[in-house]
């Protein structure tokens, strides 16, 4: 048999395999990861087959087996695979594989760790997706996630160059919560500390959509004054000043009664704490809901007893909803000069910064892109160069669906909508570029044009549907004008019911 010697490598450095791509073990796809039970037991590593082709002596194949050591998996790793084909050549003739060759093949399995908590942290603050502006008069930012405890809200706005934010305390959709640890407490306020956020003028928390505190039946009351309460409290403890919050819905038909609870019941959760401000958020929806009109405010601020403990947060998108236009810079002074005037800009402490799906005065609260909606980016741009409005924090609530040049929405190949946060770090920039910008200029036509294109589709479905919901309104308004008529005929001609009469066709025109 001829004598076997092995192929060495004289330049260590190269490789036949083609190096992974950069962050690949840190970026394993679905499909290779098993998360079995099995998986987190110790299990034997694969042994190492040595396969020997027939030499020229006639000698059969043989298939040697070589056991390999078992390697401990601890419970915190995942295993991927990976096939490394080792050959050792013997002499032979020709460019292929020579008489007398030994084929081994390895099976080595590489295994990294899960990214760690801190490390995933950590990475959303040393990799942005946009830096922080430092000294700008614009405080602006984004509610950001607050899941896995309120101080992983610090990271996230750090993650999209947000110089503000804002978060849910607990979760808005129960009312039962845990009680805030004191390690996520710690937490925050060093996270704070760190990356320089003001708790008293950066950070506005938004309350619960199921708490409405002016509701005026005992049990309703008990339960969410109980809630607001507990939110307050959970402010104090991280050192927060500012809490935003709905102001509800009256239930039986009379403001006056409902406006008093509400007022009421802030004077309570006053007592009870000692310097939360609590904010009267501007409302869209018309009827029962309170706060959709400046007058509410200044009713519920009158009633409350301490006003260094009350003030307003402005939604933009809200206000415009609810028939306060912002377009033109005529009617964007009179909507500024209105509220001054009325409410008072003394008590404006925050502002939540989105464009509207709906048109003005559609009592619609649907948020879209700056720049994307009915407001569009002349609008904005009235807001961000308004003196009375800076130095307080503004708050991004937009979509962060990914939408193309078009504006249609982009889906993965299983049909979810995709997501970008990045979409809020660009809208900062954007917002705080909007200051001294010129409107006549190029760069403000073509971005405004941009941005218009691209909430086309959105703003003619809403305008559909709008127009659709009207002629319903109309039609169910015909025909009870209709069955009056009818009735009132039939009432003085006794005639039956059901009975249609020759003039009830001829519209409302005719008269007898």
């Amino acid at each position: 048999m001829p004598k076997r010697k092995a192929v060495t490598n004289d330049e260590p450095d190269e490789s036949d395999l083609s190096p992974p791509p950069q962050g690949l073990l840190d970026a394993v796809p679905p499909s290779s990861i098993t998360l079995a039970p099995d998986d987190l037991l110790i299990k034997e590593a694969p042994r190492k087959r040595r396969k020997v082709k027939q030499s020229n002596d006639g000698r059969s194949d043989k298939e040697e087996v070589v056991p390999a050591r078992k390697r401990r998996t601890e419970k915190s790793q995942i295993k991927v695979e990976l096939a490394v084909e080792v050959e050792v050549e013997g002499e032979g003739e020709g460019e292929g594989k020579g008489e007398g060759e030994v084929e081994v093949v390895d099976t080595v399995k590489v295994k990294t760790k899960r990214k760690s908590k801190v490390d995933k942290e950590r990475e959303l603050v040393e990799m942005p997706l946009a830096a922080r502006t430092v000294g700008h008069k614009l405080i602006i930012g984004a509610h950001v996630s607050a899941a896995g405890g309120v101080h992983k809200a610090i990271p996230n706005s750090v993650h999209i160059g947000a110089n503000a934010f804002a978060l849910f305390l607990k979760s808005q959709r129960k009312w039962e919560n845990p009680p805030l640890l004191d390690t996520h407490t710690t937490a925050f306020h060093a996270h704070c500390k760190t990356h320089s956020y003001d708790q008293t003028n950066h950070i506005v928390p938004h309350g619960s959509y199921l708490v409405n505190l002016a509701h005026t039946d005992k049990t309703r009351t008990a339960q969410a004054y109980a809630a607001f309460l507990d939110d307050l409290k959970r402010c104090e403890r991280l050192g927060i000043s500012l809490y935003n919050f709905h102001p509800g819905n009256d239930q039986n038909n009379d403001r006056p009664k409902a406006l008093a609870h509400l007022a009421s019941n802030l004077n309570r959760a006053h007592a009870e704490t000692k310097t939360v401000i609590t904010l009267l958020e501007t409302m869209a929806h018309g009827g029962n809901t309170l706060g959709s009109t400046f007058a509410d405010l200044r009713s519920i601020i009158d009633l409350v007893h301490d006003k260094s403990r009350v003030g307003v947060c402005i939604d933009i998108c809200h206000i415009f909803a609810a028939g306060y236009d912002l377009r033109s810079p005529s009617a964007f002074r009179e909507t500024m000069d209105e509220f001054d005037r009325v409410v008072g800009f003394k008590y404006l402490k925050a502002m939540h910064l989105n464009d509207s799906k709906a048109p003005l005065g559609s009592f619609k609260d649907l948020h879209a892109n700056i720049g994307t909606g009915f407001i569009g980016l002349r609008g904005f741009r009235h807001i961000a160069n308004e003196p009375r409005l800076a130095g307080i924090p503004w708050v991004l609530e937009t979509p962060i669906e990914v939408r193309d040049a078009d504006g249609v929405v982009v889906k993965d190949k299983k049909g979810k909508v995709l997501e970008d946060r990045g979409i809020w770090a660009r809208e900062i920039k954007l917002v705080e570029g909007l200051v001294g910008m010129d409107t006549e200029g190029e760069a403000f036509g073509g971005l405004e044009d941009e941005l218009a294109r691209r909430g086309g589709p959105e703003r003619a479905r809403l305008l559909e549907q709008i127009e659709r919901v009207k002629e319903k309104k109309e039609k169910m308004k015909k025909g009870k004008r209709k069955g009056a008529r009818r009735k009132g005929e039939e009432d003085e001609g006794g005639g039956r019911s059901g009975e249609s009469s020759p003039l009830s066709d001829l519209g409302d025109e005719v008269s007898v």
